[in-house]
């Protein structure tokens, strides 16, 4: 697959989100966030947005299941993570990192130094990830409320 990061069990590669593995997938997650944040506090891309031409999205299987997802959407200055996701059953094999090191070579190729997110505060693992990966805190960007309890913002300049 072109774009594919592998490594031993672990395919990471760029993947029309609207299959019928990744709309379970997004489903998954939909439902996951849904549990944690009020509706309003939910900034989500739909399948057809993610679809779109300044988006690109990954899939992650392991030993040919589909357990995790990632975007980039990609504006004139940065590169913004999207729908970052790894499902319960995969957790702890380093999914998540390979996902993330998918969007940052994207980024790369995209010609963009920065990569930004919006996570939510009760995503204490995926806050720990992100920061051990380079990400730190950061001012509100793009069109989020400013004043969103819980938002937190992340920012990563590549080297």
């Amino acid at each position: 697959m072109a774009g594919a990061v592998k490594e031993p069990g672990i395919v990471i590669a760029p993947t029309d989100p609207r299959s019928s593995a990744c709309e379970a997938l997004i489903r998954e997650l939909d439902r996951y966030l849904g549990a944690l944040y009020p509706a309003e506090s939910n900034h989500l891309l739909n399948l057809n947005a993610l679809a779109a031409g300044d988006v690109r999205f990954f899939a992650a299987w392991v030993d040919g299941e589909m357990v995790g997802c990632g975007a980039i959407k990609k504006f004139r200055d940065y590169a913004e993570v999207k729908r970052v996701y790894v499902s319960p059953r995969a957790r702890g094999r380093g999914v998540a990192r390979r996902i993330i090191e998918a969007l940052e070579q994207a980024t790369r190729e995209a010609g963009l130094g920065t990569m930004r997110l919006e996570t939510g505060i009760y995503q204490k693992d995926a806050l720990a990830l992100f920061e051990k990966l380079g990400f730190s805190r950061s001012p509100c960007f793009g069109d989020y409320p400013e004043d969103d309890p819980y938002s937190i913002f992340m920012e990563r300049t590549l080297r």
